[in-house]
């Protein structure tokens, strides 16, 4: 089969866990690889399309670190969701340089929920900031964004791992993975109750999937952190940057 890119990254959802991405990304630029192609969901989709448009892992981690968690996200009343992330939106406008995929440096593929059509979509043409909005936008905790006609919601309710839209273009997947398991001692309250049977659900489709890529980056020390751990982004930087040197150097 003719290939178009020598390598693909993937890059998982997976909350304030993402800053592991940009580990990851450190250590490869490091090892000179460059993907030619990304594919990224939730988390993924944010650091993917940062990195797709020239910021260097280190520029991403300022945007974000900078930003307090909660001048991201808004408090709703809820009906069909608790939070909005209307300052990601203020975010993605002011800072992406590029408002359309095809605009992009890296080419990138986003894996979204169509909820009106209860189906996984993966859209790589047109424009960029309702669609990353979407892929991030966790059921219940975050209300369902709107594009046209439909809601979205997060991607990784059918693909945390979204290799199938790039599988076929690359000689090599670079799949990382930012969702260890472990056993959870504390599932109370709502909103807990609510991150963990989506952390559960998510699992499911992970393993098969980075079974399809040539490079498998999967950090298990992220035990423990949680999705809203944005406090803890250097740590979790660190640990992606130490297990994607691991796993290069033995690769």
């Amino acid at each position: 089969m003719d290939r178009s890119y020598d390598t693909g990254l993937v890059l998982s959802g997976g909350g304030a866990r993402g800053f592991a991405h940009l580990g990851v990304l450190q250590a490869l630029e490091e090892g000179g690889i460059l993907p030619e192609v990304i594919s990224g969901v939730s988390a993924g989709a944010i650091v993917g399309v940062f990195y797709a448009d020239g910021y260097s892992p280190a520029e991403i981690m300022d945007l974000f670190v900078k930003k307090k968690l909660f001048s991201l996200v808004r408090f709703t009343v809820p009906r069909n969701g608790f939070l909005r992330l209307t300052g990601l939106r203020e975010l993605l406008r002011s800072a992406l340089r590029a408002r359309t995929f095809e605009a992009l440096h890296t080419p990138l593929w986003i894996t979204v929920t169509n909820l009106n059509k209860g189906r996984v979509e993966y859209i790589h043409e047109g424009p960029l900031a309702d669609v990353v909005i979407a892929s991030a936008s966790i059921p219940i905790l975050f209300a369902p964004h709107r594009i046209g006609r439909y809601q979205y919601c997060d991607g990784g309710v059918f693909d945390v791992l979204p290799v199938s839209p790039i599988r076929h273009l690359c000689r090599r997947i670079i799949g990382v993975n930012v969702n260890p398991h472990w056993e959870e001692d504390n599932i109370s309250g709502l909103i807990k109750m609510a991150e963990w049977s989506f952390y559960l659900r998510i699992l499911a489709s992970v393993w098969k999937n980075l079974e399809e890529c040539e490079i498998r980056i999967d950090p298990q020390e992220l035990k423990g952190y949680g999705i809203f751990d944005i406090s803890r982004a250097r740590e979790m930087f660190d640990i992606g940057y130490a297990e994607a040197r691991r796993v290069l150097e033995g690769d």
